[in-house]
């Protein structure tokens, strides 16, 4: 049976710097960065209190997903203060937090411009 997620792939064009920016602006901690193939490296991090990790990927096949809309959330205790911080670091939001009846999120680009959504745990 499927027990867990292992980790979610996040397509970049520059692992370089993509790693810099998960990993100074967001926090995140590196858990491999070695060698995958002649093209890349196998980038895998980690988020701070969570079993969950990302990979930074250069394939081919994920060009066409770069620079737009990501399936993946990412959870804050407190969005707004997150928000405040990151913008701080330099992180580019589409807009402030917006709270809904469900909860408060925002949603901010990596360096690529994919679009993530940071939401209310």
């Amino acid at each position: 049976m499927i027990k867990r997620l292992k980790f979610a792939a996040i397509p970049v064009t520059d692992q370089d710097r993509a790693l810099k920016f998960y990993t100074e602006k967001l926090g995140f901690s590196v858990f491999s960065d070695q060698p995958f193939n002649e093209e890349q490296r196998w980038i895998e991090l980690g988020i701070k209190g969570s079993d969950t990790r990302v990979v930074l990927f250069t394939a081919e096949a994920h060009k066409p997903m770069i620079g737009g809309w990501s399936n993946l959330t990412f959870a804050s205790d407190n969005v707004e203060k997150t928000y405040e911080e990151l913008k701080a670091k330099g992180v580019e939001f589409v807009g402030p937090p917006e709270k809904q009846q469900w909860g408060t999120f925002a949603l901010f680009k990596d360096p690529d411009g994919t679009t993530f959504c940071l939401s209310s745990s």
